[in-house]
């Protein structure tokens, strides 16, 4: 195979079989034809692994992704989902196979995605914080109590990751469990009053340094993740409702031990 970052789209094409029709629509890197490609590479490659003896591997192809299904002899199947990313320079922020909120997202459009940049944050405040440290719980538990109501888990999250950088990660422990979430439902309820919650990676001071982000991530003004409140009167008092009612049902679980 000719290299495919140093050769001419000509020499390319003339290679049999030719990456750049393989791999791209054009000169972009399609994402459904790369993961056509990437399952039936990895489906030829397994046979030739010890492994495949004794476990048995089916591919699953959906448009921007791969599904991999593993069954060993005597153990439970395994689920493997594999999306496919392009790293921005030389930082923790992805282009990403996911799909984007549009209707439609075209084959060859990448959206940006924070899943690493997060995830180094989330281990960041670990390698800190005591073996006891809940905040992972009080996020398991937000989620919990938000099925049903307009609040995403991403939103909790971001109020979280909030948080983290403003309460001290002694405070974090399960003994502290009720009142962090009762932090965690107060900021949300602030956020909704104000029309207003702001992205965490973009134009925030408080993230930590070892996160790696672009040059204009540090100095933007950061996105307001409540845009659809600030411009809907009704979504707007329907959410400050939400925030009454996730109070509510988080007191509800507390009585019933849940």
């Amino acid at each position: 195979m000719l290299c495919f970052l140093h050769t001419s789209a000509d020499e390319l094409r003339n290679q049999q079989p030719s990456l750049l029709d393989t791999l791209c629509s054009g000169s972009y890197l399609d994402v459904e034809k790369t993961a056509r490609w990437f399952g039936a590479v990895l489906k030829n490659a397994w046979k030739c692994v010890p492994l495949s003896a004794a476990c048995r591997l089916n591919a699953v192809h959906f448009k921007r992704s791969c599904r991999f299904q593993l069954t060993p002899m005597i153990q439970r199947t395994f689920l493997i989902d594999v999306m496919f990313g392009v790293q921005q320079g030389n930082t923790d922020i992805f282009l990403s196979s996911q799909e984007s909120e549009a209707a439609y997202t075209p084959s060859t459009a990448y959206p940006q995605t924070f899943a690493v940049a997060e995830a180094k944050f989330f281990k960041h405040v670990a390698a800190r914080a005591g073996e006891d440290s809940f905040h992972l719980g009080c996020l398991k538990a937000c989620a919990y109590i938000l099925v049903g109501y307009n609040f995403s888990p991403y939103e909790l999250k971001t109020v979280l990751m909030h948080l983290l950088t403003a309460i001290p990660v002694e405070c974090w422990s399960q003994s502290y469990f009720v009142q962090r979430m009762e932090d965690i439902l107060h900021y949300l309820r602030c956020c909704v009053e104000e029309k207003r919650l702001d992205h965490f990676l973009i134009g925030n001071k408080a993230v930590p340094a070892e996160i790696i982000l672009p040059w204009e991530f540090r100095v933007s003004v950061p996105p307001n993740l409540f845009q659809r409140v600030a411009r809907d009167p009704d979504r707007h008092e329907q959410a400050l409702y939400e925030t009454e009612m996730l109070r509510d049902r988080f007191k509800t679980l507390l009585t019933s031990g849940k």
